[in-house]
């Protein structure tokens, strides 16, 4: 049965069997599957889940700060106090997930670095 890249990625299991974490540290991937043998050092998410993560934070954070400026209009040392932990909470908090997701993405659609030229291939 194929295991789903999403359910797999947002629960930080292995992409190919769905079982063994994928990480070994907070963000490093480990080399192999504990449950299945996979090498994990395949594919690599690069800078891809800092971004997404950093415009869902756009996304969510500015405009709470923004109703909480126009609706409560406190001192700017308040916002100063507030929203830069929870910025870095809400960023810590979906950085693994989605880091994780990415990687079974490349997994499941075999992504791998991007060539100018087609190298042959070995059989």
């Amino acid at each position: 049965m194929a295991v789903s890249a999403l359910s797999a990625g947002l629960r930080c299991r292995c992409p190919n069997c769905g079982e063994g974490p994928v990480f070994r540290g907070f963000l490093k991937f480990k080399e192999r599957c504990e449950a299945c043998g996979a090498d994990l050092t395949v594919a690599d998410a690069g800078d891809g889940p800092a971004f997404f993560v950093m415009f869902a934070a756009l996304i969510f954070i500015v405009p709470l700060a923004m109703f909480f400026e126009f609706g409560v209009r406190p001192p700017g040392w308040v916002h100063v106090l507030i929203w830069p932990p929870v910025t870095i909470a809400f960023c810590l908090t979906l950085l693994r997930p989605i880091k994780a997701l990415m990687f079974a993405l490349q997994w499941k659609h075999k992504a791998g670095e991007a060539r100018l030229v087609d190298e042959p291939k070995q059989e």
